[in-house]
């Protein structure tokens, strides 16, 4: 899984590269009909060493992107499905945003301005879940709910390998939450959050 698949963000990007080329959403998921048929998509070939632990090689096929060749012909916005992946949160909100390279794309913004709220506009949406950590796997599961109908929200350590900058931003998102009327309970040892937070109960030693 990767932020793309795992926030619905993938579903309008295939139905807008099929629609632009006038073939099957399928065939831009690389674990469906348009993966790399050497690697079934992984982008990577795993080889058994026996006596030692395995090893994970580039596919020479595909190399690494995944996808068959057939498949990354078809463009959109003059992008192919792999370049896509590779761009990171920001770049994929100015990207499906619109302007002049005709690929706005309502709803795939509407998902990535989330994750951009949430501070994660530096990683890639097509990178494995595997590869976040903790604290950003808590604020991509934080974005896909600030979607739906939700009273409270309960956050552990949500600002670890977070930049002050970044912490800033999901302070100001955390207001926004509580002004809609939400509960927010963050359990954290930052201090800039604690001096943020309404009410403050201190456990422990």
């Amino acid at each position: 899984s990767n932020p793309a698949t795992y926030t619905g963000l993938l579903d309008p990007i295939r139905k807008a590269f099929a629609k632009a080329n006038g073939v099957k959403p399928g065939l831009f998921s690389a674990n469906s009909e348009g993966a790399c048929p050497n690697c079934n998509g992984a982008g990577v070939v795993y080889s058994d060493l026996a006596m030692m632990a395995g090893v994970a090689a580039p596919c020479e096929v595909c190399d690494g992107k995944r996808f068959m060749a057939e498949v990354l012909e078809y463009k959109f916005g003059g992008k192919d499905i792999d370049e896509v992946l590779t761009m990171s949160v920001a770049q994929a909100e100015e990207f499906f945003g619109g302007g002049a390279n005709g690929s706005s794309l309502p709803a795939a913004h509407k998902i990535l301005r989330r994750l951009a709220d949430v501070g994660l506009g530096y990683i890639k949406i097509g990178q494995p879940l595997t590869t976040l950590s903790g604290g950003e796997r808590q604020r991509l599961k934080l974005a896909t709910h600030m979607g739906e109908k939700g009273d409270v929200y309960i956050l552990d350590e949500p600002t670890s390998g977070l930049h002050l900058a970044d912490v800033e931003n999901l302070l100001g998102l955390l207001d926004r939450l509580v002004d809609s009327g939400k509960s927010v309970v963050v359990i954290e040892h930052h201090q800039a959050v604690m001096a943020h937070a309404d009410w403050i109960i201190d456990l422990g030693p």
